[in-house]
This record gives C-alpha cells, structure tokens and sequence, in this order.
C-alpha cells in the first residue's frame, strides 16, 4: 500500500523488485508506476504496477507488448532479474522462460517472437549494474530450473548452486552439479 497526499493506492510489486523493496527497511522508496486502466462496464478501475527505476519499468512495457501478455502476467514473470530474463529472449531459451511463473510453452514463444532483437539495450544497462555474483553458467540453468520445481526459493536455489560451483569448479554439466548439491546437503 503506498500513501500519496492522504490517498492509499494498492502498487503491484513484481517479485523481483518487492526483494529489492524489502531490503529497505524504514527508509522511503521511490518508485516508477505503471498504471493500467480496467473497464468492465460503464466503470473504470485503476491498477498500478511499481518498478524501483524507469529502466524496469520500461522492461515491463515491453512484456506487455506481446499480445498473449498482460500486466498480470507479466508482472509475476518478472521473478527474474530483467537482465537474466532479457538473456533469455535474446538467446531464445524457451525453457528458462517457461520456468517464470505464468509462462508456458506459447507464451515463451510468444515473447521470443515479439522481442527477440529488442531487449538488447536491457542487457547493456545491466551491465553497469552487474549483480556481486557472478553469473550461473549456462547449463546450471537446467539444475536452477529442477530446484525451482522442488520449490526451493529462487535466492536459495542460486546460492546452492553458486557455492556447489565455488567448491567444485571442474562440474560441466547439471546432472553431476545437482548430485553435488545433493551431497553437500546431505553431508
């Protein structure tokens, strides 16, 4: 709920930026909105989507760009980082983006269609603000999406793996990084 000269508004945070929101405690947090008018009727009804900078926002908008996508939709897809899920389309990797909440097999073809060649500058951005982590490796993305079925947390599922590949650099491959996960886990 975010409060404005005495009006409350209800702010749809996307799961990747409510983390971010989260870790700002007491402090106050400007936010880029998206507002979607819904008409059902003769009535109107707003919703508003909030994004920590405009660059999300704007990521956001491309989302909703594609036909099959809504606000909704894409609003729970964007679980990812934006750079991680603008990877995605511009390697056309259909199966990461079926592991976002809300997106199935037609949508994810549906995102690679419509923006495939148009995220680019998304990735650019992201790269001034590289993450502390280095990046997952390629086929670590497989085992990701495995632990995410399992339905451990996207963080923890990328801390087990990321600490897996620290203790164990020479793993090439998500079988034997997801049995090593196992053994450390169980060890």
């Amino acid at each position: 709920m975010l409060e404005s000269g005495g009006l409350a508004y209800e702010v749809v945070l996307p799961p990747c930026i409510a983390e971010k929101v989260a870790g700002v405690n007491g402090e106050d947090v400007a936010l880029e909105i998206h507002s979607v008018l819904n008409l059902e009727g003769n009535a109107g009804r707003f919703s508003f989507y909030g994004f920590t900078n405009p660059i999300e926002r704007e990521f956001f908008e491309a989302l909703i760009s594609v036909a099959s996508i809504g606000p909704k939709s894409a609003a729970r897809a964007f679980s990812a980082p934006m750079a991680r899920i603008a990877e995605a389309i511009e390697r056309g990797d259909h199966g990461f983006l079926q592991t976002l909440p809300g997106i199935g097999q037609q949508k994810a073809r549906d995102i690679v269609a419509k923006l495939q060649g148009k995220v680019a500058r998304f990735l650019l951005i992201q790269e001034a603000e590289a993450p502390a982590h280095p990046p997952i490796p390629d086929f670590a993305d497989e085992a990701l999406a495995v632990l995410l079925q399992l339905e451990y947390k996207r963080q923890e599922a990328e801390a087990m793996i990321r600490s897996t590949l620290e203790a164990a650099p020479n793993i090439r491959d998500a079988e034997t990084l997801l049995a090593e996960i196992y053994r450390q886990k169980t060890a």
